[in-house]
């Protein structure tokens, strides 16, 4: 609040920007432009209890056109930015609020939305794979000695020489991933802004935890296995710690299935490696060592589904989110990669329980699935499971009336609604003007009654020839997430109505 290209006659007294997660107040602003790209305030705003909403207090404005922009990052460390306009007043240049360009106030002309992978996001989704590829890979090998205690020097000397590698990767690609991110977080912002998000945030602390592990790594790779396992367990869990697991409650119940889904693939890849290294030195120690594979792999992609199923029905209210957000899209992508590695799993399981060895081909393929498995991985953790809500802003023009709906913030549970009416001057004011919605979703349920009352309206919204009659009601009239149908049925004087529907949804 203001809404987005709302036109007032007076100045707001604040700027109230609220988020469907709790967001890092420490870092990040909120800005108010005016049409010169001035700032009109240097205050802080407050945050909510629940720490999902800001508030900026606003000095008083003259006439003319205002951008707010925000930057933040929420709690599991993802950037949340945008802006929009408003209007205050009759603004002499007679620009228009639903076509102005926000992006060119702020200097940002050319950057708007696009469907198109920009290189940027090419390159966080890169560093991602490498970053995700070298944790699971690192913590897998500090774990395997535990599981291949006693199994001959030849994998103890293979194990010796990767667990070095992956820790230098880890290392790289860390720096890498902690750079890439700190950098997007804090694009436009002044250097100083990056103390504050690594000495004052929760994902700058988890960050700096997970350098000081990598760099310790490399201190207990020297030590027993039960002491590079304990090392394989801390750094999964500071990365538990640090995703969509912690946004989500049951948090310990979240956080849990994502460190065990951590562990477990950190089982596999780990020991895939080990298996094609011995492969590619001796065969006969290779199959060997692929009978505790194969009973470690089967174990790991079982617990990798169950705890993945578990996450999925904690992120999402409904199966049903799988099939319209990008998350499930490429988790449903990544379900079927998970489904053709129990089949060259169960394949190779099959032919060492006959003491025979494992097919090249199949190693191969194994190897294959589980790159494309990472990289789904470092995609769909940078994406929001749920999609964002978007206020409900319907207008429709017509000779014999115009009407203008709007659900703010549009969420389950407690919104604004304001519908406005114009009818010609001939016909006068509405009679009455009743709100209702009704459930697509459930089309057993009743119709829902919002008891819309008149107000003043604040806003300059005046057609010539109509008159304007405007109403507002705030409450839980959404009570759940869903598709929903609005109804508005507005009666004239000489008891003619007119009814007019939209659909809007919500997560």
């Amino acid at each position: 609040m203001p809404e987005p290209n709302a036109k007032y006659q007076q100045s707001p007294a604040t700027i109230e920007l609220s988020f469907n997660e709790s967001i890092e107040p420490e870092v990040g602003a909120i800005k108010v432009l005016d049409s010169k790209s001035r700032p009109v305030t240097d205050k802080a705003p407050a945050e909510s209890k629940d720490g999902q909403t800001l508030t900026l207090p606003l000095p008083k404005l003259t006439e003319g056109v205002y951008t707010v922009s925000y930057a933040v990052i929420s709690e599991d460390g993802h950037p949340v930015s945008g802006s929009y306009v408003f209007v205050i007043g009759n603004v002499t240049e007679g620009i228009d609020a639903a076509t102005f360009d926000p992006h060119k106030a702020l200097g940002h002309e050319g950057h708007s939305v696009s469907t198109q992978l920009t290189i940027n996001q090419f390159i966080i989704y890169a560093v991602r794979a490498v970053y995700y590829a070298s944790l699971l890979l690192a913590a897998g090998l500090m774990i395997w000695p535990l599981l291949a205690r006693g199994r001959g020097e030849q994998l103890r000397q293979i194990q010796k020489k990767w667990e070095l590698i992956a820790l230098q990767t880890l290392l790289v690609a860390s720096l890498l991933y902690i750079f890439v991110h700190a950098r997007e977080i804090l694009k436009g912002y002044p250097s100083s802004e990056y103390s504050k998000l690594f000495l004052r945030t929760t994902i700058g602390h988890e960050w700096m935890e997970l350098l000081g592990l990598a760099l310790i790594g490399f201190i207990i790779v020297r030590f027993a296995p039960i002491m590079k396992a304990l090392w394989a367990a801390v750094i999964l869990a500071v990365e538990s710690f640090s995703g969509h697991a912690v946004a989500f409650k049951p948090k310990v119940s979240s956080v849990l299935f994502d460190f065990v889904h951590l562990a477990a693939a950190s089982v596999w890849v780990g020991g895939l490696l080990l298996l094609l290294a011995l492969w590619a030195a001796d065969r006969k120690e290779a199959g060997r060592f692929a009978v505790i594979f194969s009973r470690a792999a089967l174990l790991s992609i079982t617990l990798l589904v169950l705890t993945g199923v578990g996450l999925t029905l904690l992120f999402l209210p409904s199966l049903h989110y799988l099939f319209y957000t990008a998350w499930g899209t490429i988790l449903l992508v990544k379900t079927g990669l998970v489904v053709l590695v129990l089949v060259v799993g169960g394949l190779l399981h099959l032919r060492v329980r006959k003491g025979e060895l494992p097919i090249p081909t199949l190693l191969r393929i194994d190897a294959a699935l589980m790159a494309l498995i990472i990289v789904c991985a470092a995609l769909f953790t940078y994406i929001s499971p749920l999609p964002a809500n978007e206020p409900v802003l319907y207008h429709k023009m017509g000779d014999k009336m115009h009407l203008s709906l709007r659900v703010t913030p549009n969420k389950p549970g407690d919104n604004t609604f304001i519908v406005k009416v114009w009818l010609p001057d001939a016909v006068g004011a509405p009679k009455s003007v009743q709100l209702r919605l009704f459930s697509l979703d459930k089309t057993d349920l009743g119709p829902i009654d919002v008891p819309i009352k008149s107000f003043e309206d604040p806003e300059i919204t005046t057609f010539d020839g109509f008159v304007k009659a405007a109403f507002t009601a705030e409450g839980p009239f959404v009570p759940f997430a869903g598709r929903w149908q609005a109804e508005i049925r507005v009666m004239d004087k000489d008891d003619n109505e007119t009814v007019e529907k939209t659909e809007f949804r919500n997560y």
